[in-house]
């Protein structure tokens, strides 16, 4: 008889030791599809925190142009990127706060300058007090790449509560030679929680006539001649994780020479943020290398105790002259054929319950920065998506095989050493 087909009747006449050996394997898979399944999604989360919280490098340097901020922000290791241009800027129809406290005797203001802070950026989003959660944008939303050509403003709640202004509604300065006057469309609203000096301070110093603005807008109110002039007080990269920061090094001190520039990396928001997730990833796979071995061991010494069970049978099926590989076959059929329901009923387990378990390891990262132009928003990095597919499962039917075919081989060594004159002899 064929030992295939016959390791078909053995498991249907062993029907509740065929249904243990079911079940073990089912927790086996299930466990090794679990560890795949949580590897998978802290990947995918991972990826995600890279993108949405990075590692800001902050570089500053002594005469850094828009143009050299500019060439090292298309580094590939570089996600986004800000400068930040500070100019001065006078108001035409616009009142500025000024400070409470009397101006001492004797000090006088500076000519020429306007009482307006005003700051060139490219994405709002990638300034610290906005990136961390300290300022917040309470109406309308924050300057983006996109905003490049457009006369926009981003003021402070206090500048807009004193002039009436809203989102929408358009302000107008004056540029430093005073003769270029530009109208800008207010496009946000933020909220800095710097209070007021209690001592006099200048109005550019005080927190609520700062204004954020596109870089070209800045450098036409800061030299009224318009692209390429102004210094940059500092640029912001994010980069995906801090072991690209040493390439972001390399390619700084090639554009802005070995010395003279500061390379800050922050990348507290990633340890807190990011590691965890690898920690969880790292976890799924030292689960799978421990199942996969348990489950030889476990499985091994089942077939061990079926073979000192079945010494009568394999001593009848030497006699008749059945070779002992086959022997060894037939068991392993066996236990592949309890194997492969168990993947299927396996995948199906995970499909039900695979996304409670990833949103219960792997939840939403709470208190994270948005990417959106420096609107924070809680759970930016959201639970990833536990999905089960046909090449994780087949994965698991290959470790499944794997685990079945060790366990019986192994086991299987002593059918080898079976002679069927004392196997029957001792049966008698």
């Amino acid at each position: 008889m064929n030992f295939v087909k016959r390791a078909g009747m053995s498991l249907g006449a062993r029907k509740s030791k065929t249904a243990a050996l079911l079940a073990i394997f089912v927790v086996l898979c299930s466990l090794l599809l679990g560890g795949f399944l949580l590897q998978a999604a802290a990947a995918r989360q991972e990826a995600d925190a890279q993108r949405v919280i990075g590692v800001d490098v902050t570089v500053r340097q002594k005469g850094l142009t828009p143009a050299l901020a500019d060439e090292l922000g298309t580094s590939d290791v570089v996600n986004r990127y800000n400068p930040r241009l500070p100019v001065r800027a006078a108001a035409r129809g616009l009142t500025p706060l000024t400070s409470d406290a009397p101006q001492p005797g004797g000090e006088a203001g500076e000519p020429g300058r306007g009482p307006l802070a005003v700051n060139g950026v490219r994405d709002a989003g990638l300034l610290l007090p906005f990136s961390y959660g300290s300022m917040k944008i309470t109406a309308g939303r924050g300057i983006g790449p996109e905003d490049a050509d457009r006369d926009i403003a981003l003021i402070e709640r206090r500048l807009a509560d004193r002039n009436g202004l809203a989102v929408g509604d358009t302000i107008r300065v004056l540029s430093a030679d005073g003769e270029h006057p530009m109208p800008l469309k207010v496009v946000g609203i933020f909220q800095d929680p710097t209070q007021d000096p209690s001592s006099w301070t200048p109005p550019h110093e005080l927190p609520g006539n700062t204004l954020y603005v596109p870089m070209a807008t800045a450098q036409q109110l800061g030299t009224g001649t318009g692209t390429g002039a102004g210094t940059v007080s500092e640029a912001v990269y994010r980069i995906g994780s801090p072991d690209r920061a040493e390439r972001l090094h390399a390619e700084a001190e090639r554009l802005l020479g070995e010395s003279g520039f500061d390379f800050r990396v922050n990348d507290k928001a990633y340890r807190d943020q990011v590691r965890p997730i690898q920690q969880v990833g790292a976890f799924a796979g030292l689960i799978v290398q421990v199942i996969a071995l348990a489950g030889a061991l476990i499985l091994g010494l089942i077939v061990t105790l079926q073979i000192r069970e079945r010494r009568t049978e394999l001593g009848v099926l030497l006699a008749m002259g059945e070779r002992k590989w086959k022997l060894i076959g037939q068991h392993a059929v066996e236990v592949a054929a309890v194997a492969l329901p168990a993947v299927a009923v396996a995948a199906l387990a995970g499909q039900l319950a695979g996304q409670s378990a990833g949103d219960a390891l792997l939840g939403p990262q709470d208190d994270t920065p948005s990417a959106q132009h420096g609107a924070p928003e809680p759970g930016a990095v959201a639970a990833p998506t536990v999905r089960v597919e046909p090449g994780t499962v087949g994965k698991v039917a290959g470790i499944g095989l794997g685990i079945s075919l060790v366990s019986t081989v192994v086991p299987g060594i002593g059918i080898l050493r079976l002679h069927p004159r004392s196997i029957l002899t001792d049966s008698e």
